[in-house]
């Protein structure tokens, strides 16, 4: 692995939002790989892999992403699919969809915005886990339980009978 892809993005130095870098990937175009940007970005093409943003993220509404994405604060407006870690804010606009785990600070979401997955808030902050740490309670959390592997025909037959017991 090379230095730049072990090395984690610096934590940014005290500046306003207006003064942050800006990462933009336009329109039509298409992104594969690891993008891990400096200040606030702007998804509004396509892009699959693996964003880190230590400032506002906002995916456009006509953005497709494929993704793990750890930024400071997100707003979906397209689609993201993948699992987010956001230090602040994550706000999903009316057209925004999120199909992937969340662990965020505070959560808005719009009336029409959606999100599958498995949702944790943390308002006091998130916990001073590293991020790899924070994304396996996903992976644990998604495991089976035991109760819910029953097979489907036993759960169906008693519905079945449930209702005959009604009607």
């Amino acid at each position: 692995m090379s230095d730049m892809e072990t090395r984690r993005p610096a934590s940014l130095p005290a500046r306003r939002r207006e003064e942050m870098p800006l990462t933009v990937i336009s329109e039509g175009d298409v992104l594969v790989g690891r993008l891990a940007m400096s200040g606030n970005g702007q998804v509004l093409g396509s892009f699959d892999g693996d964003v880190r943003c230590p400032g506002e993220l906002l995916i456009g509404t006509e953005a497709h992403v494929r993704a793990d994405i750890e930024a400071h604060d997100l707003v979906i407006a397209g689609t993201v699919h993948g699992n987010v870690i956001v230090r602040g804010r994550l706000k999903i606009t009316t057209t925004g969809k999120l199909e992937g785990d969340a662990h965020v600070g505070a959560l808005v979401v719009q009336e029409g915005g959606v999100h599958f997955g498995l949702l944790h808030v943390y308002p006091d902050g998130l916990p001073e886990r590293t991020p790899d740490a924070v994304a396996e309670l996903a992976v644990v959390a998604r495991k089976p339980v035991a109760s819910r592997t029953r097979p489907l025909t036993a759960s169906v037959e008693r519905v079945k009978k449930m209702w005959g017991e009604i009607f």
